[in-house]
This record gives C-alpha cells, structure tokens and sequence, in this order.
C-alpha cells in the first residue's frame, strides 16, 4: 500500500502488515536466481509492495487497448498499473514512424477499421477523416477498395490526436507508473510480482515491486535488427554516419544529398524500403536533389508465392517487389484463414502464416510504383540483386563500398556514400530483458516462430500462477493461432479475447449490447470515465 510519504506492505492473507526486511530495496541474488518468490522474499530485500488486481507492462499502444477495454468494462483506474518508460502509449511507435519517413501527413500500414482509441471501430478512420476534412474522398475510397483504389490507410497525425483523446478520457496518466521494468516473476500462493526500476530520485528504494492477480505483458519489438555485414562494419570501423538503420534518426543523409549529388544503397523490399525511397525520390522532385539510389535486393521477387497445399499467393509482384495491403491477408483478422489459424498446431501454423505474409512486401500504392517506374525509366534508380560478401570503408572517407556476390556468381564492388538498411525490427524474446526472463524463470515457451507460445486466450502458456494469468500481446506473440498479432487490428482483438477471460474470472463486467451502446456514445461525447 503507498501513499504520498511512506509504503508499508500487507500480507493479503492476513491482512497484517509484513515487516521491512534488512535488505537494501534491491534484488537478491536468491531472487535473481529463484524462479517462486514469496512474500516474505520480497520484504527481507526491503523492497516496498504496491498491490493492484491488473498489471500491464509496456506502457505501448498494446497496453493501451488493453486498459480501454478493462476501464470500458467497468474497472476502476485504482486497479491498473500501467508499468512503462514512455510518456503516452505512441511515443515509440511515433519515433520509428518519423526516423522511417512516415511524418503526421503521411499514412500508416493500417485500415479504417485499425482503431486503437476506439473499441467499436465505428466510425472508423476514414469516416473521421472525411468529416474533419470536409470531403468525400475517404469514404468512397472505402466502399470501392481495393478494386478500384488502393486501401485506406489513416494519416499518422490523426491517430496519434485521437489516442490522446481517449487516454485523457479514460485516465491514462492517473494509472501509469514510470520507470524501466526488470521481470515478472511468480509468486508462492497466486499471481504474480512485477519489478519496476523507477527513475533515479523519485523513490527511496531502487527497486518497486507491483504484486498482483494478473500481468499483461505487450512490450513491442526489443531492438533494431541490422544485417548481419551492415552490423560488422559499424562494430569494426565505428562508421555510425555513412551505415545507418531507417528506424534510427538519420537525417543528416537526406540533408546532405539535397546539398550535393551522391550514391545511396537501399537494403530490404518491405514498406520501409518503400517510405525511404519515396523520400529519396521526392527530395530529387521538390528540391532538385541529384541522387543516384542503388537497391540490393536479395531475393528478386518475379512472381507470386506458390504453396501446392495453399494455392498461389495473391501478391502481385512487379519489379522485384511484391504488394499486400497489410502485414497479413484480411481475411487472417476475421474470415477464412482466421478459423484456419486457430486450428493448426506447430510447423503447419508456421507454414500457413509464412504463406499468408511471410516474407518482404509492401502496399500497392499508386504514387510509390509511378516513382520506381520512373526512376528506372530515367535511370536514377537502379537495382542490383545478390548477397553481400564484405562491406568496407571507400578510399575517399566519404563513402562505404559493398562487394556483392551476383546469382552468376560474379562479383561487384558498389561504391556509396550512405547505406541505408531496411530489413525491419527484431522481434525475438531472448533480445528483450523481461520477456527472455519470462522464458529462463517464468516457465514461458516459444511457438514455431520463435516468440512467446499463447494459447487461444493469449495467455502465455507454462506462466499460470493460479488463479492468476500471465497473458502477452504484441510482436512478441507472432506466430500464435492469430495472424495479426502485430497490428491495430490485432492488438484490439487480443485485447478484446483477454478482457473475456477475465471477465469469466470476475476482473470485470461483461460488454453487453446495452453497456456497450451506453459506453459508445460516452465515447463519441468524450466523457471521462
């Protein structure tokens, strides 16, 4: 229990309060190693206890949608912790998408019905759009797609604005508590003990410990994920500058190349591939940038995947790259592979997903594929296909030079002055502190895919400490019996399946047809809860 000036602990067995360890508020090597704790544990250390039913980790728009449907089902903020090193749930999602080239007026890889600040989907992002511009454009762009337009897809400001709206209304700021968290480990007698490190002068002790009935862990993507000849030049020669990852700031690069002309490479074929060259390119249209854009692709994609057991994939494949709207097909949110998912097992789930989006793609939109047939017509867009033997500093200090070994077996040296890699985030569970803890203390295991194994409920399997559960959303749970995991789409329909396990449980009320009209036109009013 804490209050403003002093935390005492209480055995909720008793209803006494345990006394302070001699312990100095941090862990133990007994803890760190011990994969049970007990109360008693935890107080000898001196760590103070908060308890709380409900405890996500992440702090992300993950952890977000999770809160807005518990507090939409009627769960009081004094029973949510949220445990995060952000401010608002967007700040890193925010900070990849301006580093990859997707600025407020750009749009994002999601569908009007992706919508995070709003558990009904209705209205959805095109709706909203069309009435705050004061146009059509939008919702005929819905009822018509994608036949005769490209899909949807919702601008990166306009989200933002509207998760800001709901947090405020559902009391966000009131239930967040800062600091880095360190694990989350099971408790003898039920549920389970978060760690938090709090921020250095905002606690007495250096460690927190949040002890409850349930944990949601939606952590997002540990890391960057760097080609394995992209990172072994920048540990060898310390070349942060010319050798950048498009998720990290870099754009000192597109300054410079508006300055003077240069060679650029392009690693990867995904959507990020295709927000950096849109940039490239719309700095050579608006500002007369003269830049040269090598692109090395890997794998040359010149049709569509073709699985005998599945049928061929509906990619279209153009140039080297291959187009899907979104991450997975739609009908993996709600329709035929959705119900295909959920019923297969191991290596045949893994298949189906690889068949569904596995792979580089990205969206087909107009503008993009006017700009590459443009640049090949003109020439300042080249491509290359091959594997990388070695990268090594150029002879002028002012460049970095690839030597790529061609499918004929040829080998080229490409000279460039910057080299921007593409090939996406990692997404393992042993690169992220608490999930790789989850998996060496808290009896967590992975799927085909190598990420956290979900049962149909997305409670990480082997974790229960009963009655409580420990459930996980996010990247971290890719490959589980739901192909979308890792989009807006997907995040509510995790968080929509977990909120009805626990109200199964008693956590929370039932969203019925009245609580939910009731509570929708709360939402289009923008009254607080």
């Amino acid at each position: 229990m804490v209050d403003g000036s002093k935390t005492v602990t209480f055995n909720p067995a008793s209803g006494q309060p345990v006394p302070e360890g001699p312990g100095n508020g941090d862990l133990t090597d007994q803890m760190i190693q011990t994969d049970w704790w007990t109360d008693q544990m935890v107080a000898d250390a001196g760590i103070p206890i908060v308890d709380v039913p409900f405890v996500t980790v992440g702090g992300g728009i993950g952890s977000f949608v999770m809160v807005d449907y518990l507090r939409i089902a009627g769960v009081p903020r004094e029973h949510i912790k949220v445990l995060s090193n952000i401010d608002v749930p967007y700040q890193t999602y925010k900070f990849l998408c301006n580093n990859s080239q997707i600025p407020g007026h750009e749009r994002l890889r999601s569908d009007s019905t992706g919508t995070p600040d709003n558990i009904w989907g209705f209205p959805g992002y095109a709706i909203r759009e069309g009435w705050k511009d004061k146009k059509l454009k939008p919702w005929f762009n819905v009822f018509v797609e994608p036949v005769f337009r490209d899909f949807y897809t919702p601008r990166s400001g306009d989200v933002f604005g509207y998760l800001d709206r709901e947090a405020a209304r559902i009391g966000w700021n009131s239930m967040l508590d800062k600091g880095q968290v360190r694990m989350v480990r099971r408790r003898q007698g039920g549920g389970y003990f978060t760690i938090l490190t709090p921020p250095t002068g905002t606690s007495r002790t250096k460690r927190i410990a949040y002890r409850s009935t349930w944990v949601h862990v939606s952590v997002g993507y540990p890391a960057l994920r760097y080609l394995r000849d992209l990172q072994e030049y920048r540990e060898t020669y310390q070349d942060f500058r010319h050798v950048v990852n498009a998720y990290e700031p870099h754009e000192h690069i597109y300054e410079d190349l508006r300055r003077r002309p240069g060679i650029v490479m392009v690693r990867g074929a995904g959507i990020v591939a295709s927000r950096i060259m849109q940039r490239l390119i719309d700095d050579r249209d608006q500002h007369g940038a003269q830049t040269l854009i090598i692109h090395l692709f890997r794998t040359y994609r010149t049709q569509p995947k073709f699985e005998p057991r599945f049928g061929r994939g509906k990619q279209e494949v153009r140039h080297g790259w291959a187009y899907q709207g979104f991450n997975v097909t739609k009908s993996a949110w709600g329709g035929v592979d959705k119900e295909r998912l959920a019923k297969l097992e191991g290596a045949a789930r893994k298949e189906y997903l690889d068949y569904l989006g596995g792979g580089a793609h990205t969206p087909r939109r107009v503008d993009w594929r006017e700009q590459i047939d443009r640049g090949l017509a003109q020439g300042f867009y080249r491509q290359h296909v091959g594997e990388v033997d070695k990268v090594v500093p150029g002879a002028d200090g002012d460049s970095v030079v690839s030597t790529v070994r061609g499918q004929d077996g040829t080998v080229t040296d490409i000279p460039a002055r910057y080299v921007i890699d593409c090939t996406g985030l990692v997404g393992l569970p042993q690169d992220h502190r608490v999930l790789s803890d989850l998996l060496q203390h808290g009896g967590a295991g992975e799927n085909p895919n190598g990420r956290l194994d979900c049962d149909h409920n997305h409670e990480v399997r082997g974790t229960q400490s009963a009655p409580g559960k420990l459930y996980a959303g996010g990247a971290a749970t890719a490959g589980s019996y739901f192909g979308g995991a890792d989009s807006f789409l997907g995040l509510q329909y995790i968080a929509q399946t977990i909120y009805l396990d626990l109200a199964k449980a008693g956590f929370c009320k039932k969203i019925g047809p009245g609580r939910s009209f009731s509570q929708w036109l709360k939402w289009v009013r923008g009254t607080q809860i």
